[in-house]
């Protein structure tokens, strides 16, 4: 049943499976985005399954998309790329260095704390009041400084993200990295997951993240919405002053789900 949470142990049990080989099958699941890993351990029907049931129409490639997303990302941007979705009240993500490694699954990623990461506070951004409400009272717990702890500025923080659809992370969850993200919408303006790269300085390297993201971000959300793909990203970077990721084979931005 969509929503329901089964431990390990059910699992093996409602399948008739040994526990080892339920592990398996489940963490296999989970790297493929049909399963997801609670706070709690507990394991339920993940983001792709849930599309299926749900109002949008979604590419059964959308998994592939999101890693030629990633890594023509950080190939263009010369960065670390990430694409997260929230679990609970944390982030799940897959990721994507700029370097010769292959993206992540999601099984093998850790947890992130949404309030203090880029990801995290573009996805709660667009949430609902519930899940925001829900991270609060879980308690906003420092990591570093810059870690916004104090539940006022936390909404604050998400009401200018709502107005610019950029958020941005400095130092809040680690020392020294700092990352942009932007959200990816579904049918209906709904938040389907969010796009990040982690910048060396953000006062430099703001615009053009910020510039990179939205059009992969636009891109995707249209293939969320409609099935198909009506976008292609240029693996090649292209030098300029601004704008240092290459776009190729684009429908006009006017026509994006995110402008709605």
């Amino acid at each position: 049943m969509m929503g329901t949470e089964h431990s390990l142990t059910e699992i093996a049990r409602l399948t008739g499976l040994p526990v080892s080989t339920a592990h398996r099958l489940v963490t296999e699941l989970a790297g493929w985005g049909l399963l997801e890993r609670t706070d709690e351990l507990q394991f339920r029907v993940g983001l792709r399954i849930r599309a299926i049931g749900g109002r949008a129409s979604y590419s059964p490639g959308i998994i592939e998309s999101a890693r030629r997303v990633l890594e023509d990302l950080a190939t263009g941007a010369r960065m670390d790329a990430r694409l997260g979705i929230l679990t609970g009240t944390r982030v799940t993500y897959i990721q994507k260095r700029f370097d010769h490694s292959p993206v992540t699954t999601f099984a093998t990623a850790p947890r992130l704390p949404a309030y203090a990461t880029a990801l995290g506070k573009a996805l709660l951004a667009f949430s609902s009041l519930e899940v925001l409400n829900r991270v609060i009272g879980d308690g906003l717990e420092r990591y570093t400084p810059y870690t916004l702890t104090d539940p006022e500025r936390l909404r604050q923080s998400l009401e200018a993200i709502r107005l610019t659809r950029v958020a941005v992370s400095r130092w809040e969850l680690e020392s020294g990295l700092s990352a942009v993200a932007v959200p990816v919408f579904g049918a209906g303006g709904t938040v389907a997951a969010a796009l990040e790269l982690a910048v060396p300085n953000l006062r430099s390297d703001l615009h053009m993240a910020s510039s990179a993201l939205t059009v992969a971000a636009r891109g995707l959300s249209r293939e969320l919405v409609t099935g198909t793909k009506t976008g292609c990203f240029a693996r090649n970077a292209e030098q300029s002053a601004d704008v240092r990721l290459g776009v190729a084979c684009l429908s006009s931005p006017s026509n994006s789900v995110v402008n709605a």
